[in-house]
């Protein structure tokens, strides 16, 4: 804990089996109360690996999407009495250490939600991000800046802290299950007025981190795009949107949101027959 604050990592998980050891070794258990791992449906040994290190572990009934998972990720941290959510990606790519210090932005009342950025101290392209990927985050990002009226460093870093209020006050149900999620998530912070930190994170690329194609890289990028036209829209007065709205759907501290099961005992065999998360 921290400030008397319970701090839960979650793992949204995909075909992780060969990292997932390093990032929870990375870890500071000392300052984490829990961790939880949501499994969407992996083709490898993902939730073997998780239960041998006694990690709690969950998973979806058929692969639902990147976006899917955190819903879940999140309904399970509230309903097991999370203050700090702390999202920690299990492919490595994201350092685990840093987790501690997002914490601390959170627990002493500052931020209510923090990001670990790739751009802050220009490690990105050292870190073997691909070149075409640092120039679409870069434009990307300063669109955004312009239409959200903000000075992020980045809008595509997938990792997160939030407090308990946040999960709870953002309508995140009305929310993409792909990987659009995190960009209307941050957008949703931005227009309910809420507090952003960001902090250095050094990140890796490597043939196990996560990634996605290329052709769904320009989706995203488009779809990235209408979600902040869309506060620009919404602040003009246009009512059209319900993932803005304060009556969009919510989580709750009672397992509203979550569509996994928990794993207890013999892990499910394998299913291979299924497309990526």
């Amino acid at each position: 804990m921290l400030s008397n604050k319970k701090i839960i990592v979650v793992m949204p998980a995909y075909n992780a089996a060969q990292t997932i050891e390093a990032t929870f070794r990375g870890l500071d258990m000392s300052v984490v109360d829990d961790v939880l791992l949501v499994d969407d449906y992996s083709r490898d040994e993902t939730l073997a690996v998780a239960r041998k290190l006694g990690i709690k572990s969950y998973i979806h009934g058929s692969n639902m999407g990147y976006g899917a998972n955190q819903k879940s990720c999140y309904a399970l941290a509230l309903l097991h009495g999370a203050d700090i959510v702390i999202m920690v990606h299990p492919d490595y790519q994201y350092d685990p250490r840093l987790a501690t210090a997002m914490a601390g932005m959170l627990a002493n009342g500052v931020y209510d939600c923090a990001i670990g950025s790739r751009i802050i101290g220009g490690g990105a392209l050292k870190g073997g991000m691909p070149l075409y990927k640092y120039i679409s985050n870069r434009a990307l990002t300063l669109v955004q800046n312009l239409l959200l009226r903000q000075k992020l460093s980045e809008y595509h870093s997938g990792y997160r802290a939030f407090t308990r209020e946040i999960l709870l006050k953002l309508p995140l149900l009305e929310n993409s299950d792909d990987f659009l999620f995190d960009n209307q998530v941050l957008a949703q912070v931005i227009y309910f007025g809420f507090r952003i930190g960001e902090i250095s994170c050094p990140t890796k690329y490597f043939k196990g981190a996560s990634s996605i194609s290329f052709a769904r890289s320009c989706r995203y990028g488009l779809g990235v795009l209408a979600v902040s036209l869309a506060v620009f829209l919404r602040r003009l007065g246009a009512d059209r949107f319900p993932f803005l709205r304060t009556t969009g759907r919510k989580l709750s501290g009672d397992g509203i949101g979550l569509c996994a099961r928990e794993v207890t005992g013999d892990v499910p065999p394998l299913k291979r027959s299924h497309g990526g998360s």
